[in-house]
Parts: C-alpha cells; structure tokens; sequence
C-alpha cells in the first residue's frame, strides 16, 4: 500500500457556538476546570477517549451534532460564560499590571522573550521530554495568571520526544508517533497576503534552512515555535525539528541555532504581523537558546552603527541566563571545527567575526578544553544577569563556573539563584480544589485556586476526616489509573488477555503509597530502592504496617545504563510475590503525573547530592497533601523543616560509590520502616493518623506559598526581568550612549589592567589582641597605571579564615576612600573597619573595575589583590 499522508480537517462551527474555537485553542482550558466541564459535558465517554483534548473533542464531533449543540440554550449560553470569562481573564489587569504602574518614571518592560527548547503545557502538545519543559510550561502559565508580558519562543517537533512501552524482557522501546500540528491547539503564522511566515537561515554548501512559526496561546502567553518540516527545504533540514533532543551533534548544532538565531527572527515576524512590542529583555532557559545573542548583536551592528563590543554591551544588559545543570555532562559543547564551519567564511553572521563568536564559548579556563565550544559558557557571557534553580543549585552553580571568574571567592561568582515553582492549578487535583471550596470562603475552583498565600495558610484549619477521606479518594483514582496502565503495558509486552487478571488487583487505595517519578540518568538512583531487595521485599509485604510504590521515568534513548536501570527494576516488579505492591508504569508524561502526584502518601527522591538542581515532583505532590522523603538536595535542602516530611540522610565524603549507596539505601529502609509507616498506620479511634495528618497540613499550608510558580515568576520579574531592561535601555539612550561608553570602559581597563597592582598595605588601631568593635584603620597605595581612581573600587575583603588562614570565607567587603594621587600612577586609598565578629578574621585589600554599566564587581572577571 502506498504511503497514506494524515491531515486533519476542523469542523466549521455553528454561529452560536463559535466561541469553542477559541475556547479550544487557548490553552487555558488545560488549568481551568470549567473549560474542560463544558467540553466534557458534549460526551463525557469520547473526552476520555480523545485524552480530554478540546481540539480533538470538536475535531471528533459531527456536524449534526454541533448543530444540536448550538441548538441547546442551554448549552449555548455555558459556551458565551465560558467566552466572557475567558476575554475577563486576557483583559484584566493583573498583578504585573499594578506593580507595573507602581514604578513610576523607572519603567517595566513592556514585553519579555523567554527561549526554551522544551515547553510541557499540556498532555495534548507533547513538546517536552522532562523537567525543564515542565518549568518552562509552568513559567509561561503563571506568567499568563499573573499578567507578566512574556513572549515564548521554541521549536515545534513533528514526533515530539518519545512514547515509551518495554518488551517482554522490561527492555524500553520507543515510538515516535507523527504528531499533525492541524490537530494540535496551534494555529500558522502568516502574512498579509495569507502565506506562512518563514524564517531563513543559511547553512554551509549553500543550504538554506526555513522554519514556519507555529503560535499556541497560553493564556494570556503567545508560545511561537518554529518548525523546519515545510516544502523548500531538503530532507536534512525538514529533518531539523523531528524530534526533541534526537540526532547528532552537527543536528543539535542546527537545532540550537534554529531555536536562537531563528527565535530572535520569529520575534520580528510577530512583531511586525501583530504590532507587538519588541521585546526589552531575553531570556535563555539553559544554555540552548544562547545564540539569540549572536543575532542581536549582529542587529544591532547592522541596524544601529555599533561595534561588535558595544553591541554585545547593549545584549548583555538586556539578557537573562538560566542554568538547570548540576553537572558538567548535562551541558551542550560543540566541536570547535563545527562553529568554524556554521559560522566562519561567507556565512559568518554580519558585524560578529568569527574569533569573537569563538571566544563567546571558549573553555579558557583551567581544566578548559580548548577544542569544544560550550553553550552554558556562551549564556554566561551574553548575559549579565544569571541564576541557577534553587539556593544550593546556585551554589553548585558558582563552583562550577568559577573559572570564569578567577581571583574571585565562589560567592562572589554573579550567579544568583531563583528556585523553582510549579503552577498549582495545573497540578493541584480538583478534588483537593473542592476539599478547600467546601470549607473556605477565599476558594473557588473558578478561578486561578490556591495562588495565594492566605489560600494555601488556610489549608491547616481543614477538617482532618475530610483531608483523610479526600487523601483516600486520591490514592483510588491513583490505584484505577495504574491498574489500567498496567494492563496495557503487559498486553503491548506480549501478553494474553487471558494472564493478565492480576492486574485487576494490583495496589490498594488503603496502603501507604509512595512514587517515584524521574528522568533516567544514574544520579537520579532509580534502583537505590533496590540495594537490599530482601528487605524492600519485608517493606512491601509487611502484614500490619504494607507499603506500595508506583514508579515512572524514561531514559534516554541513546542512555543504555539508563535503560540497564529501568530494566533491572521491571524485573523486580515483575516478580509474582510483589507485583501487587509494587508497579512500573511506562511513558511518564503530564496526563500521568497528573494521577500519580495526587495519589502518593510520600514522594521519594533520592539522586546523588548534590547533584538535583531543583527537582519539582516533590513540590507537586506536596500540594496534593504528601509528604517529602528525600535526600536534601535541590529545593529541598532549604525548605525542609523537619515536619514536612523526612531526609534521608547523606553518606558526604565516602568515595566509594557503592558503599555510599548501601548507607543511604540503608537510611531509606530504616526510616521507611521506623518512621513513615508506623505514623501512617498510626490511628486513633475514628480511624484517623493524627500525627501524619498533622504533617500533611502543616506541609501544606507552610509549602504552599512558597513552591508557587507565580511567586518564581514575581521574583525572576523583581529581580532579573526589570533590572535587565531598566540597564538594556540605559545601554540604548541617547544612541546607545551608554553601550558605546561600557565597550571604551571595558577595552581600557582590560588593557591596563596587568598593570594594576596593590603595592603596600598599613594598618593601625588594631594590637596583637583585638577585641570586638575596635576599629581597623587601613591604607592602601596603588597603581592604576593610567587608570583614573573613579575608574575602580579598592576594598577591604574580610571574613572567617580557615585553620591555614589561606582562604577567605564568608566575604564582606568594605569600599576605601581615595585620597591622594601620587606620580607613576600611584594613589592612596583609606577607611575604617569596625570588628564586628569574633574568631578567626583575615582581611585583603583588592582593587576592582567600577562602571555603572556592570551588573556586578565580578562581571569583567578583573581582580588585582594585595
């Protein structure tokens, strides 16, 4: 049979009820329990079946039914409701709106661009493979709830990531379903005259790589993905955006650029269509996106008459950088020869040379490789304002990066953090919506629920029976959905129907349940669990006091450990005498994790410390009522009380790889079996676990406000968002002023500044015995050769010293005063220090560039220290 080429055909509504068009399309409807009441309400059997899909739900109506429909005054007049709240919640200002208008003349930006290569919105646009997509998803919704400008950018990826299933040997397949984007809530950017909008980029061997911007609406939020598979371009290129994260490294190489280059071109074809504003800020979710600056810079040196310095000034301004990787391994670095190649010659991309982009990336540090060109190294410099997901992620972060930054301490690395969120209405179950709507007055399910802190404070006074009662419901939908799945999986394993009643009557909703859900890579430990498997086997089968785990998570296709891993526990799970308690269910996606977070009693994590950036399942399932069990990594390592759940503790120092995994497994068990199950199972005489409900509100109501994405997004808004644009239009006032005199600055005091030197130090008012609250008097003469004193900042450095007293730790600095210029350069700095701590104090005197236009001291990496 010849190849059969799929479409889709939407359906022409009736008049009346045109507005589900919209309704369908905007993506609102997959937080906004409303919206799916009324699609549900034309055929609640076919919403199952079409995987409770708006667009797929008219798509599978009749004609002759959508006119019975739009014939029903009734059902007419929930779909004008349904219209009128949706346009309330696109019109109305919202928080950022208000805040916005608080700023007087400082200005907030009028529209921000967020790149991901990955966005997780809803189980019907599959154009995710894990955490980051999820973040990214959940950034663009609270964004939209919230009212923030943000304008996403992405690729459109015809077979998305993968579906996974197991053969009968537990070993993970993958498919790669053919997803029609006519099917999906996407519609076509297109031009005056009703064609597709393109983006053009250039590839060596006179290729031409062109993608069509697919727009999905998310709430108030435009997502524009680009998409390489249209006529014009050869296989090779059509082939560019098949499949998320697939490929090789020159494939990867044309996603990446495709995703920034194309992305920043995108955001000019949406502006020019629509008269959206161009965008103040930029943002790079991870380092994917991060040649979005080579086409700004180059804009800029094309459109505007700057140099190649101070157009990456007037980009850098304006750039935020995120890094979601603890790990070296988990960034993207390219083959020098390879940028050489994209980007050298005639495609060389005008007013950015070659050595310049090269720098961009380089590895100039020590343990560097000077052949590879490394893209979260490239978004650290484009971009003077960074974060990493969690305060210890930050940490981690600036550890990692230091080389970047020499002569600085770790701290001083201009890597902040942010930590994480997750958007509650899309992961928050309805029924625990309706458990606060039955006794709150400040809760509505008609609303964007729970996204306050009053809400989620007032969870504590829930009455306890109907918190136990609701929990139960949870952990029985939990127990139908994995019975299904299930069925499925050993069915597609090769299975008869006729072997498979087991399935029927594996879990159980009154057992404890704890999941564990996560991407495959060996520092996520997915068979930890499994050290001991005697004694997870007591756990499971324990006849007063059982537990049940419902596990998920894929590999990487191309991670064969990863695979390894998932198989070895499919073969635990497989055995007869616990399959019962214990399940594997394949192709974790959103449609499952939402069962699966509402259904668990505890969610356990236990990766490699300190090796989890954020890691948010664990935030999910906390708003669900669950409590943590985890190793104190990622955000849990700092909001962690000690009543919100359990640390596992951490076997630090212990190189041994496998003896460290025995201790800790062994710390699993052990508080497993002498804390989480005897509180669960601990009731009083009506039945209820006082002291484990004790923690579920308590862990509700203190982690609720605090694990909200729309509090992630204030916070990016507050803290990187404005004073990014606020010093992007600094750099562009006056034609671009303030850029040309960052670029002068920069270039003269790089240099001079080998020069630069700290030449004596004096101190006085201190004896061999200081006390606290003595005063330290300090001068310091230095040479700035050439350098004008306004042009630095000479500092005391002070803090803790180490028992060797080589290092300083907990650094505060305190700026000197300029006080008399000398010949040759030389100049005299003074201040006063106050001891304010006692114990081991050090202190140095250094010299730092000082430039209104740098975001922080360390941003030129420049330090000349006594």
């Amino acid at each position: 049979m010849k190849a059969i080429r799929r479409f889709s055909v939407r359906p022409v509504l009736p008049t009346r009820i045109a507005a589900l068009g919209d309704l369908s399309t905007n993506l609102r409807w997959s937080w906004h329990p409303p919206l799916r009441d009324l699609f549900e309400s034309i055929d609640p059997e076919r919403w199952s079946a079409v995987g409770a899909d708006p667009v797929a739900m008219l798509s599978a109506t009749s004609v002759e039914e959508l006119e019975r429909l739009a014939a029903d005054d009734a059902f007419a007049a929930r779909v004008d409701e349904a219209k009128e709240s949706l346009d309330r919640y696109l019109g109305e200002d919202r928080w950022y709106q208000q805040w916005a208008s608080e700023q007087g003349d400082a200005g907030a930006p009028s529209a921000i661009a967020y790149f991901s290569p990955e966005y997780g919105i809803a189980a019907a646009l599959p154009q995710y493979s894990g955490g980051l997509g999820i973040l990214a998803g959940d950034h663009l919704k609270s964004a939209s709830d919230i009212g923030v400008p943000i304008v996403g950018v992405g690729l459109f990826y015809k077979t998305g990531y993968f579906r996974q299933s197991f053969n009968r040997d537990g070993w993970q397949q993958e498919d790669y379903p053919v997803l029609d984007p006519d099917g999906l809530p996407l519609s076509l950017l297109r031009e005056e005259d009703g064609t597709p909008s393109v983006v053009h980029l250039k590839l060596p061997g006179g290729r031409d790589l062109r993608a069509q911007v697919w727009r999905a609406q998310v709430g108030r939020v435009p997502l524009l993905l680009l998409d390489s598979d249209i006529p014009g371009n050869d296989d090779a290129a059509r082939a560019v955006t098949e499949r998320l994260y697939g490929g090789g490294g020159e494939q990867r190489l044309q996603q990446e650029m495709l995703l920034g280059i194309g992305g920043v071109r995108a955001l000019r074809l949406w502006s020019r269509l629509t008269g959206a504003p161009t965008p103040d800020v930029y943002h790079s979710n991870e380092g994917h996106a991060g040649f979005l600056a080579i086409e700004r810079i180059s804009e800029f040196v094309t459109g505007s008459g700057l140099t190649f310095d101070e157009a990456l000034e007037a980009v850098r301004a304006a750039t935020v950088f995120t890094t979601h990787t603890p790990v070296p391994a988990g960034i993207d670095r390219f083959e020098r020869r390879l940028i050489e190649i994209y980007f050298g010659g005639d495609l060389a991309p005008a007013g950015v040379p070659l050595d310049r982009l090269l720098a961009l990336g380089a590895e100039t540090y020590e343990g560097g490789d000077a052949s590879v060109f490394n893209m979260a190294v490239l978004g650290l410099r484009i971009a003077q304002r960074a974060n990493g997901v969690s305060k210890l992620h930050g940490v981690v972060s600036r550890d990692m990066f230091d080389g970047l930054f020499p002569g600085f301490d770790d701290d001083e690395v201009p890597i902040t953090s942010i930590t994480n969120g997750v958007h509650g209405p899309t992961w928050v179950d309805r029924k625990v919506y309706e458990l606060a709507d039955r006794h709150s007055d400040a809760v509505t399910i008609d609303t964007t629920v729970l996204d306050s802190t009053e809400s989620w404070q007032a969870m504590a006074d829930l009455p306890r029976d109907d918190v136990w009662a609701t929990k139960r419901q949870l952990r029985e939908q939990l127990v139908h959905e994995a019975r299904a799945r299930m069925k499925a999986s050993w069915l597609k394993r090769g299975a008869s129907s006729a072997e498979l009643a087991w399935t029927d009557e594996i879990l159980d909703p009154d057992v404890l349940t704890i999941g564990f859900a996560r991407r495959v890579p060996t520092y996520k430990r997915l068979t930890l669990m499994l050290r001991d498997p005697a004694r997870l086997k007591k756990l499971l089968l324990d006849p007063e006091r059982p537990i049940q785990i419902v596990i998920a998570g894929k590999s990487h296709p191309a991670d064969e450990t990863g695979k390894q891993l998932i198989q070895q526990m499919i073969k635990f799970t497989d055995d007869p005498e616990v399959r019962h308690r214990i399940a594997f269910l394949p192709n974790y996606d959103i449609a499952m994790a939402q069962h699966l977070y509402p259904g668990c009693d505890v969610w356990l994590n236990n990766p490699l410390r300190p090796f989890e950036a954020s890691g948010t399942s664990g935030m999910k399932a906390a708003l669900n009522g669950a409590l943590n069990l985890s190793i104190l990594d990622g955000w849990w390592d700092e909001w962690f009380d000690g009543n919100n759940g359990w640390a596992i503790p951490t076997a630090d120092g212990v190189e041994d790889p496998d003896r460290r995994d025995d201790i800790e497994a062994n710390a699993l068990y052990d508080l497993i079996e002498n804390q989480v199950a005897p509180r669960f199972y601990d009731v009083d005489g009506d039945g209820l676990p006082q002291n484990w409900l004790a923690m579920v509100m308590h862990t509700v109501s203190t982690l609720g406000p605090k694990v909200r994405a729309s509090r992630m997004v204030r916070e990016y808004t507050e803290r990187l968002y404005v004073p990014a644009a606020r010093a992007g239009w600094a750099m562009r006032d006056e034609d671009f002023a303030g850029a040309r005199d960052l670029a002068a600055y920069s270039s003269r005091v790089r240099e001079a500044w080998p020069k630069v030197s700290v030449d004596h130090v004096e101190s006085s008012g201190v004896g061999d015995s200081p006390e606290l609250g003595q005063t330290l008097h300090v001068n310091a003469y230095v040479s700035l050769d050439g350098l004008a004193p306004e042009d630095v900042e000479v500092q005391i450095a002070h803090g803790r010293t180490d028992r060797r007293g080589d290092d300083l730790h907990d650094v505060t600095t305190l700026p000197l005063t300029h006080v008399e210029g000398y010949e040759q350069g030389r100049h005299k700095f003074s201040g006063d220090l106050v001891l304010g701590t006692s114990g081991a104090f050090g202190y140095t005197v250094r010299v730092l560039p000082k430039h209104q236009g740098l975001a922080a001291p360390a941003s030129l990496g420049l330090v000349a220290t006594a």
